[in-house]
């Protein structure tokens, strides 16, 4: 399925009659345009009776239309061709800033897989570029972009389907009261898929990162893994992936969604209908930042384990746990808060800012519904 959405995507955007094929193709999942319909999320958007103007509020939100109006919009959301293009922004938003702070990845797996030799951040970029110099510093960038694109294209783009999917599952109301259980569950799924899409290629990067003499490039480390190890050596460090990639992606999603609908709430001073795209992206970023600093403090002991595993031939999740013990596990806390703080909230930026530049729809920060007030009798 992945692989069919990938080419479709592709295609699609290679294609001069785009708007013609997505409208009478499909991307993927066309059967839930008509859930998404229905869902909470996507109501302030999907029907045009709901926004006839810029300045008509929006059924249900009380906010103004020029959030995301009918107007101001090039898609309807939930449609196929909002789905491809926000797997597009996920590409872009994972596969640029993985790729631009890979030296600083590289540094960090190495003080996770030898901290006897490396030591801290300073010492561990010296020993780098003493070694092998500067261009040292760029070893895996093949297999990060490639990688981690496949990883956005999925985590993105299946996370708004799955979003949709468990809205309507759990009605109006009930999405507004639980709605962060609703990113988490819809996060995690999401992260599912995106972690196959990824683990060939993380495996591949961690070995030419960390095994000095190892093939130094995708074209020659692919085929070798697969001749020496087989397809298991591509996937070994799948489940540990999951362990470090869900709690991830769901305290990114999660905690992303709710930091923003707090800054809007008590910290920016106007409405988010009133701020204009830039004040809105700045917002996405801080939002970002902050939700990216609680990510990589919960998924690291993980990711130590993943560059522990792919360096060590024949090693599994337990032994690679064991050895590293508790406190090895933390190894690479400093650099990897730095790294995945920024790394987050420049995804978020560029995420959104490819929103914008498509016009594709932003729901505003969820209100509680109408029905719900009357019942809970909040005015």
């Amino acid at each position: 399925m992945k692989y069919r959405v990938v080419i479709l995507i592709v295609s699609s955007l290679t294609d001069p009659s785009f708007r013609h094929a997505i409208d009478q193709k499909g991307i993927m999942f066309r059967s839930l345009i008509e859930t998404a319909r229905s869902n909470p999320l996507a109501k302030p958007f999907f029907s045009e009776a709901n926004c006839q103007s810029k300045n008509s509020d929006v059924k249900g939100t009380g906010m103004a239309a020029a959030a995301g109006g009918a107007n101001d919009v090039s898609c309807e959301f939930g449609s196929n061709k909002y789905y491809a293009l926000c797997g597009f922004g996920g590409i872009l938003s994972c596969g640029i800033t993985h790729t631009a702070v890979v030296p600083l990845d590289l540094v960090k797996c190495r003080i996770q897989v030898n901290p006897q030799k490396y030591g801290g951040v300073v010492n561990g970029f010296k020993l780098t570029v003493q070694e092998g110099g500067m261009k040292e510093l760029g070893k895996g960038w093949a297999p990060t972009l490639v990688g981690y694109s496949m990883q956005g294209l999925c985590k993105f783009g299946f996370y708004e389907v799955f979003k949709i999917m468990y809205g309507n599952m759990l009605g109006e109301e009930n999405t507004y009261l639980w709605r962060t259980s609703l990113y988490l569950a819809a996060s995690a799924s999401a992260e599912f898929f995106a972690d196959i899409a990824l683990c060939p290629m993380e495996a591949v990067k961690v070995r030419i990162q960390t095994q000095p003499g190892w093939s130094g490039t995708l074209r020659e480390g692919f085929p070798r893994i697969l001749k020496e190890e087989g397809v298991n050596g591509l996937y070994k460090g799948l489940v540990p992936l999951w362990a470090r990639q869900i709690p991830y992606t769901m305290m990114k999603f999660a905690c992303f969604e709710r930091t923003l609908e707090a800054l809007y709430k008590y910290v920016v001073p106007k409405p988010r209908s009133e701020c204009n795209k830039s004040e809105q992206l700045m917002v996405t970023f801080s939002a970002g930042y902050i939700a990216g600093v609680f990510c990589a403090i919960v998924s690291h002991p993980a990711d130590t384990i993943v560059s522990k595993l792919n360096n060590d031939k024949g090693s599994n999740f337990m032994s690679a746990a064991k050895e590293l013990g508790l406190r090895g596990m933390w190894k690479g806390l400093g650099p990897r808060i730095i790294m995945i703080g920024t790394l987050t909230a420049l995804q978020w930026f560029i995420y959104d800012s490819v929103k914008v530049y498509f016009r594709l729809p932003r729901p505003p920060p969820p209100e509680m519904p109408e029905s719900l007030k009357r019942k809970l009798n909040v005015q």
